[in-house]
């Protein structure tokens, strides 16, 4: 479309750097059709921005207005104060600016009006020529000038700022669209996976429909080889839909059976689900250490005593330290206690607490096989794992299985880095690993937080190529530090203050985004901000259901005639959703 034929919303009136822009909506405009999270861009003499609308306000131009207002079926005299006497507002956060390369002389403007114009038609036309695998977006240093125009973006501005999903160049993913146009927002995978990342919102708002958006796009482009914790099941095999109509949505390993493995902790849970070639996960007591029995100590109500004294026991016994202590009568309880200076109650109340453990249909006494190897070769192959809890999905086991695998990984990838950092061999290089874990703020809680493992990984960064994909209601829960090096946030509705305060965690100029993020809608819209989008951006999240399969390439999908198709898609949509 061409930039200077459109129609101009308002013009620039008042503002600063720091504060945003006011803008004075032209009469003919309707200030119903300015919605938060708009995406808007201004023309300024030298420089383009692209800007959200923030707030929307309505303006006056005299007291006696307010005073003496004229009565609704008045619309003559309506119509006469609208646009002089009454006037709305709106206010926009510059997020970009581009300025094209022209010469200096061309914006020597000396306060004459046809060199302005003609300056502000350089500019356009400058801008025009540009093509988006050219143009270079900068970080906002200034703001237009007054009386600057504002214009509704076009499929072009997107394209330009967050390119579009064929791109051979980079491997963008459609997360969704714009609040009120039909065009794809990418986000860059190579640049979400490179960081942890974090979905957030309230219950009931699609946080899993939107993990699992990412998941899909993330393994159809390769970016990253994922380990998902699927706490309940929603994300490897079948899961219900949270429309109003009793359905379901497939699962990974339905849209991609060669690149997907799925493991159970619960055997005849997947297999009452119809789960195929889903493999059993044992753990057995020698592979559990102290630090996970620690992040475990409030499901088990342990208490710090208790925690030192199971240090003592792993310093005498190494690994089976669990099943030596779940052996000790009281007597060789007193006996230990009195030889290694353990405290007697203290560890008489860890043999009781740890029993919990003996009722866990996962857990054994010992383990012939090594089922965290069997998940770490699978990864080494790049496949993508899913481990399903089935009926043990209370918090501690899914905080100790989770612990315990991502601790020995971790750890294997720290030797792998190490390895490829000596060696520059391009083989040696891991994959890059993205692990996946809901109720996050149980694992990065501020008081445990400095002694898990997925605190290690969140402050790491890339460092060791793992990163983290936390998936939580309750980000205020999450250590402010921790918080503050995800890279990418994508957040549905929020009303908690605090929640939404974490949301923006060292993030500059959060004042406005706050509001948008306040106002969303409770289904299908999110804010993307962060690492991998060049600007904050509200979206209407991209469906997950018949047509999404196909576009993803479900092998289910080829064959079938195209009525059937057609047919199923309409059910999906009408049926399917958040």
């Amino acid at each position: 479309m061409n930039f200077i034929s459109r129609q101009p919303l308002g013009s620039v009136i008042q503002g600063s750097l720091t504060g945003g822009l006011e803008v004075r909506l032209h009469p003919d405009i309707l200030v119903e059709d300015m919605r938060v999270g708009k995406f808007l861009v201004v023309q300024g003499v030298r420089s383009r921005f692209f800007c959200m609308l923030t707030d929307v306000a309505l303006g006056i131009s005299n007291q006696r207005i307010v005073a003496h207002p004229p009565s609704w079926e008045d619309t003559f005299m309506r119509e006469i104060l609208a646009g002089s006497g009454t006037y709305g507002t709106i206010n926009l956060a510059p997020m970009l600016m581009f300025t094209p390369e022209s010469n200096e002389s061309d914006f020597n403007v000396d306060g004459k009006s046809a060199k302005l114009k003609a300056a502000v038609n350089t500019s356009l036309a400058s801008f025009q020529a540009q093509t988006s695998t050219t143009m270079q977006l900068m970080p906002v240093k200034t703001i237009p000038t007054h009386f600057s125009q504002v214009y509704e973006a076009s499929e072009d501005d997107f394209r330009r700022v967050f390119g579009w999903e064929d791109d051979p160049q980079r491997k963008n993913f459609s997360i969704g669209q714009p609040l009120d146009m039909d065009v794809p927002v990418c986000i860059d995978l190579n640049k979400f996976v490179e960081r942890s990342n974090g979905v957030f919102g309230k219950s009931g708002t699609g946080k899993s429909f939107l993990t699992r958006l990412l998941l899909a796009g993330t393994i159809k482009k390769n970016a990253a080889v994922n380990l998902i914790f699927d706490m309940h099941s929603e994300y490897g095999w079948e899961a219900v839909s949270e429309g109003k109509n009793l359905s379901t949505v497939k699962g990974l390993k339905q849209l991609f059976p060669s690149n997907v493995e799925v493991y159970t902790l619960d055997p005849e849970s997947a297999k009452r689900r119809g789960v195929p070639h889903a493999q059993d996960l044992y753990l057995s007591y020698d592979q559990i250490e102290v630090e996970d029995i620690k992040l475990c100590s409030r499901e088990l109500g342990l208490s710090d005593a208790s925690i030192d004294n199971a240090n003592i026991l792993h310093a005498e016994f190494g690994k089976s330290w669990i099943v030596q202590l779940l052996n000790m009568t009281n007597e060789e309880i007193k006996m230990f206690c009195e030889e290694k200076r353990g405290h007697q109650g203290s560890i008489t109340a860890l043999q009781r607490k740890l029993l919990r453990m003996d009722n866990l249909k996962y857990m054994r006494a010992a383990c012939p096989h090594n089922y965290i190897n069997q998940v770490m070769n699978s990864l080494e192959a790049g496949k993508n794992v899913v481990v399903e809890f089935g009926s043990q999905s209370d918090m501690l086991s899914y905080m100790l299985v989770t612990n315990m695998i991502t601790r020995r990984i971790h750890q294997q990838y720290v030797r792998k880095a190490e390895k490829f950092l000596q060696t520059k061999n391009p083989l040696d290089k891991p994959l890059q690993l993205m692990i996946t874990i809901e109720e996050a703020h149980r694992f990065l809680d501020s008081a445990i937080v400095q002694s898990t493992i997925f605190g290690t990984i969140a402050r790491e960064m890339r460092k060791y190529f793992v990163t983290l994909l936390v998936v939580d209601q309750r980000p205020s829960g999450i250590d402010n530090e921790v918080m503050s090096q995800v890279g990418t946030r994508i957040t549905a509705l929020l009303n908690d203050e605090k929640d939404i305060d974490a949301i923006f965690t060292g993030v500059s100029g959060a004042g406005g985004l706050k509001s948008v993020l306040a106002k969303l809608d409770s289904k299908q819209q999110a804010l993307i901000l962060g690492h991998a989008v060049p600007m904050p951006v509200v979206v209407r999240t991209r469906p997950y259901d018949a047509a999404f399969y196909e576009e993803i390439g479900d092998p289910d999908w080829e064959g079938k005639p195209d009525e059937e198709v057609f047919a199923a898609a309409k059910l999906a949509k009408a049926d399917l959703g958040f």
